[in-house]
């Protein structure tokens, strides 16, 4: 679908009316029920401490113990009782899914009924180490479907770090549950791709895309996304790109300039290029593979254009749709998107998706930062304006369009009330459902995106960024580190002091005394994309889901970041500019 023949969606309502909160109101209070009822007994909320209230309000009503309480005290009770929650309380609990021998009787119910299916690690964005979270199968799991997949480019990954083995009391293995990165796991669990048929799942053809399941099997970062491209290119009727973040899929087209003259002579000859991490699934491969020698011909007269606009509409003359997340910090990507797809291909988010919970689909396809909230776990509202307590929380019934929110989750997986960091913006009401419509906004009190995109027109154009907190000085520094398209601007000079404008006008919590004047370090070009390799080969996660960091705290990426630093603008308070 072209972007002229987008459908039109629903205008938000503004406003609720009594009909729709009533609506509202009585479908979330309905999956609160059952996600208390369906967890209230797991391991995790029977010995954590932070549910002792709970306990405690429910056998002061009488009925705890014979399990008749009512839906109405159950709903007090958790409004009442449950506190905001982190990983703190969660991390002593799964990490019993991590020993070295994990025992049944130890991990069963933990957090929801029976054993999870999978455990997700997280891609270490918003701490210094991967947080786990176990994934149950839960009742009524949809299958993700992408029209005529034959047809599709999706960089799908099947990889997984590790299995967690566990054991009854006789000592025999009754379950295996992978750990990875959480679109992968996903995958496996809505395909019926289990771990046990691996060896007959790596020969199958194109079932999830133009690419054979053996390519979901590669791990190394750079050859997972060649691999992926070559399949892609050989197809000259792709009309979709699904590729999980907008950053990999700069990546990926600037591995395609890079290996151009082998990926079209692979295309011809139908042998397959000797990547590094390539070799244990070439047999599988090869099969799918044949000699394309007219789409070469075809390539080759396209040529390695990447300076021209809508250069991957050429490649491919009926793509249509690109998929890939766009809000947030990979919205920084997006004008180097459109600039390669041209204005014809439309270009769609992936909808609001966590390590925690799937919280809201893309609203309207023409906006790729506005969502319906459409999870099918409990989300609330924790207003940013307002302590951060419990007492805090807003129903989803009774935001406020314009004000700003951190959502806060109850999972059927066995969250309670957990923090995810990440702030909303309330954009209206769906008028069908009144369900909240809601853009992105940052993480909570980090308005560290939004500030570097505001100095593009002194700095130059941002391909991607991180930050860091620099103490060279004695005094902390927020520090960015910057890839910039083509050269720097002539006033990039001026860009730190701009800079630290932006970040007071948009934190009020910013004490120019205490955190001075930013500093702004140029990076190689291609380095966010060598940053995604590295990360990939160090924590064994696969080529599906690596993300930057916004503030980045691992204290050997920070390392291996800043030793591709080839310039830098800051400001000294003795000396005034200080370029490097």
């Amino acid at each position: 679908m072209f972007p002229s023949q987008v459908p039109q969606v629903p205008r938000p309502l503004r406003v609720l009316t009594s009909d729709l909160v009533s609506v509202l109101k009585n479908s979330v209070e309905a999956a609160m029920v059952a996600v208390i009822k369906r967890n209230r007994h797991t391991r995790y909320v029977s010995e954590s401490p932070v549910f002792a209230e709970f306990h405690s309000m429910l056998r002061n009503s009488g009925r705890e113990e014979d399990g008749d309480v009512s839906d109405d005290i159950l709903l007090e009770t958790y409004r009442t009782t449950i506190p905001l929650t982190t990983y703190d309380s969660y991390e002593p609990f799964v990490t019993k899914f991590l020993a070295e021998t994990c025992q049944e009787d130890d991990v069963r119910d933990m957090f929801s009924l029976g054993l999870p299916r999978h455990i997700a690690v997280t891609s270490s964005t918003s701490s210094a180490k991967p947080k786990f979270f176990c994934k149950y199968q839960l009742p009524g799991s949809k299958r993700y479907v992408f029209g005529d997949k034959s047809q599709t480019f999706w960089t799908f990954s099947l990889h997984y770090r590790q299995l967690v083995k566990v054991q009854n009391r006789k000592g025999d293995i009754i379950s295996a549950i992978p750990v990875g990165l959480g679109s992968s796991a996903g995958i496996r669990m809505r395909h019926g791709l289990e771990i046990e048929s691996d060896h007959l799942n790596i020969k199958l053809a194109g079932e999830l895309a133009t690419s054979p399941l053996a390519v979901g099997f590669i791990s190394e970062y750079r050859t997972f996304m060649l691999t992926h491209t070559l399949f892609a290119l050989a197809n000259s009727k792709i009309d979709m790109i699904c590729i999980l973040f907008s950053t990999s899929v700069v990546d990926m087209i600037r591995y395609m300039e890079e290996e151009w003259d082998t990926l079209i002579a692979s295309i011809e000859t139908g042998e397959l290029p000797p990547w590094d991490g390539i070799q244990h699934v070439r047999e599988y491969l090869q099969p799918y593979f044949p000699p394309r020698p007219e789409r070469a011909a075809q390539l080759r007269a396209i040529g390695k254009a990447t300076d021209q606009p809508g250069w991957l509409a050429k490649i491919w003359p009926m793509l249509k749709t690109t998929i890939s997340t766009t809000s947030g910090v990979f919205s920084i990507a997006v004008p180097k998107l459109r600039f390669y797809l041209g204005p014809d291909v439309q270009l769609r988010g992936q909808g609001f998706n966590t390590s925690e919970l799937h919280v809201a689909a893309v609203y309207d396809p023409s906006d790729p930062n506005l969502f319906k909230v459409t999870s099918e776990d409990i989300v609330e509202y924790l207003d940013v304006d307002k302590e951060e307590n419990a007492s805090s929380i807003v129903p989803p019934y009774l935001v406020e369009v314009g004000k700003h929110y951190e959502i806060v989750c109850t999972t059927r997986d066995g969250l309670w009330r957990y923090r995810l960091g990440d702030v909303v913006e309330i954009a209206g009401f769906d008028p069908v459902d009144g369900t909240p419509i809601i853009r992105y906004f940052e993480r909570r009190k980090q308005h560290v995106t939004a500030a570097i995109l505001a100095v593009q027109d002194v700095l130059g154009p941002v391909v991607e960024f991180t930050a860091i907190i620099d103490s060279r000085g004695g005094t902390p520094i927020l520090g960015y580190l910057v890839e910039v398209h083509g050269d720097l601007h002539p006033e990039a000079a001026k860009a730190p002091t701009k800079l630290h404008n932006e970040l007071r006008r948009l934190n009020e919590e910013f004490d120019p005394q205490r955190m001075q004047m930013p500093t702004i370090r140029i990076l190689e070009p291609g380095t966010f994309g060598e940053y995604r390799q590295w990360r990939v080969e160090v924590a064994n996660s696969g080529g599906g889901q690596t993300k930057v960091p916004v503030l980045m705290r691992d204290i050997t990426a920070r390392e291996w970041m800043l030793a591709r630093v080839r310039r830098e603008l800051g400001v000294d308070s003795n000396e005034g500019i200080v370029q490097g």
